[in-house]
C-alpha cells in the first residue's frame, strides 16, 4: 500500500465516521427542531441534490483543475454545510446548508468526493489487485460508518454526564461531522502528483464503445438508486423508532453492528468475485438481501427483526466494491473519472427523487411502505443487470 492509498483510506474513514453519525441522528435531530417527517424527507433529498451537483462538477472539471485541488474544494464546502446544519435556525437555512454542504444522511458514504476517490484508486493498483483495493476502500468506509453509528449514542452520554439539554446534546454530536471534514482537508493536502492524470478526457472524447457501456450501466445504477432512495438509514432508523419504539441508545449499536457486517462482506465479495466473477457476485448476493428487507415488516417482535436486519446487512453491500471495480475495468484509464462521475451522478439524481416520497408514504400511508417499494425495485434491478452484462468480462476474467 503506497502513501496516496493510505491517505485516501484514512480520509474516507474519517468522512464516513461523520456520515455514520448523521445516518443515525439526522431524522431524530430534525424532529427535535420541530420538523415533520415530510420536511425531513425533503432535506434528505436536498442534500442529495447538492451531492449530485458536486458529482456533476467532478466529471466536468476535476481532472482538468487537478484531483487534489478538487478534493480540497469539495471538503471545504462540506465542512461549511456541517456548521450550517448545527447553527442555522429555520427550515430554509437548513435546506441551504444541506445543499451547499452536500449533506448525506443515507448512512452510506456516497457523493462527489467518493466519486473522485473511486477514479483515483484504480490508478494506484494493478488489474489483478483492483477489486481488492476497492474492497479495502469500502472496508475503511464501513469501519468509519460503523464507529460513527456507534457515536450516534453520544447525545445520551452528553445528557447524562454533562447535563446538556436534549437539542444541545445532538448539536455537539453533529459537530463531530465537521471536525472529520476538517481533518480530510489536511490529509488531501498531502496527496502526491501520482493521483493526477496527464491526459484527461471529456464525455465527448470518450470512445463510442465505452460511452455505450457507461450509458447502459449508469441507467441501471440509476434505477437501483431510485429504489435505494426509499431506504436511507435515517428513515430505516425512524422505522425502528416508530415500529418498536427504540431510540438512539439502541439504534446506535444496531447500526454499528450493521456496518461491521458490511465491512466484512466487502472482503468476502473480493474473494467470491475471483471465483464466480464480478457480475455474478453483484447479483447473487444483492437480490437475497432485498427479500430479507421485504420480510422485515412481517416480523412480529424486535427480537426477530434484529437478526433479519443484520443478515440483510451481511449481503447488501457485497455488490459495492465489485460494481466499482467492474466499471473501472471495462473503460480505459483516462475515461475513469468521467465514468465514475456519470454513474454516480445518475445514482445521486435518482436518490434525490425518492426520499421525499418515502417520507410522505411513511407519514400518510404506512411506515413500512418504503421497504416494500425499495426492496421490490432492487430485485428487478438485479435481474436486469445480470442479463445485460453477464457476457462483458473485465480484463482479469478474460
Amino acid at each position: 500500500m503506497n502513501k496516496d492509498q493510505r491517505l485516501i483510506y484514512t480520509a474516507a474513514f474519517l468522512r464516513a465516521f461523520g456520515v455514520g453519525v448523521l445516518g443515525v441522528l439526522f431524522a431524530l435531530y430534525l424532529s427535535l427542531r420541530s420538523l415533520n417527517i415530510a420536511q425531513i424527507g425533503v432535506l434528505v433529498a436536498v442534500g442529495l441534490a447538492g451531492s449530485a451537483t458536486g458529482t456533476f462538477g467532478v466529471g466536468l472539471w476535476a481532472d482538468r483543475l487537478g484531483r487534489r485541488r478538487t478534493l480540497l474544494f469539495l471538503c471545504g464546502l462540506m465542512a461549511a454545510g456541517a456548521v450550517g446544519l448545527v447553527v442555522l435556525p429555520h427550515f430554509w437555512g437548513l435546506a441551504a446548508a444541506c445543499f451547499v454542504g452536500m449533506v448525506n444522511s443515507f448512512g452510506r458514504e456516497r457523493g462527489a468526493v467518493s466519486t473522485l476517490e473511486q477514479a483515483i484508486l484504480p490508478e494506484l493498483a494493478e488489474d489483478r489487485r483492483r477489486t481488492q483495493a476497492m474492497a479495502w476502500y469500502n472496508v475503511t468506509l464501513d469501519a468509519g460508518l460503523a464507529l460513527g453509528s456507534l457515536a450516534g449514542g453520544l447525545p445520551l452520554l452528553f445528557r447524562s454526564r454533562f447535563f446538556l439539554p436534549e437539542l444541545a446534546s445532538y448539536q455537539w454530536t453533529l459537530a463531530l461531522y465537521g471536525a472529520c471534514l476538517t481533518a480530510n482537508l489536511l490529509l488531501y493536502a498531502c496527496l502526491t502528483p501520482r493521483v493526477e492524470i496527464r491526459n484527461p478526457v471529456s464525455w465527448k472524447r470518450v470512445s463510442p464503445a465505452s460511452r455505450k457501456i457507461i450509458t447502459r450501466i449508469s441507467l441501471l445504477f440509476g434505477f437501483d438508486s431510485l429504489a435505494g432512495g426509499f431506504l436511507p438509514a435515517s428513515l430505516i432508523a425512524f422505522w425502528f423508532f416508530k415500529r418498536f419504539g427504540v431510540r438512539e441508545e439502541f439504534l446506535a449499536p444496531l447500526f454499528f453492528a450493521g456496518h461491521v457486517a458490511n465491512a466484512f462482506s466487502h472482503l468476502g465479495a473480493a474473494w467470491l468475485s475471483r471465483r464466480i466473477g464480478l457480475v455474478r457476485t453483484m447479483v447473487f448476493t444483492h437480490a437475497p438481501s432485498h427479500f430479507l428487507l421485504i420480510a422485515l415488516p412481517f416480523v412480529p417482535t424486535l427480537a426477530w427483526a434484529l437478526p433479519v436486519f443484520l443478515l440483510r446487512e451481511c449481503l447488501v453491500e457485497m455488490d459495492l466494491p465489485t460494481r466499482q471495480s467492474y466499471l473501472m475495468a471495462v473503460v480505459a484509464p483516462p475515461e475513469r473519472t468521467v465514468a465514475s462521475s456519470v454513474s454516480n451522478l445518475t445514482r445521486l439524481a435518482a436518490w434525490t427523487v425518492a426520499p421525499s416520497f418515502a417520507g410522505l408514504a411513511m407519514n400518510s400511508v404506512s411506515v413500512s411502505l418504503p421497504l416494500f417499494i425499495g426492496g421490490g425495485m432492487k430485485i428487478v434491478y438485479d435481474t436486469m443487470l445480470f442479463f445485460s452484462f453477464r457476457h462483458l468480462r473485465p480484463p482479469e476474467e478474460q
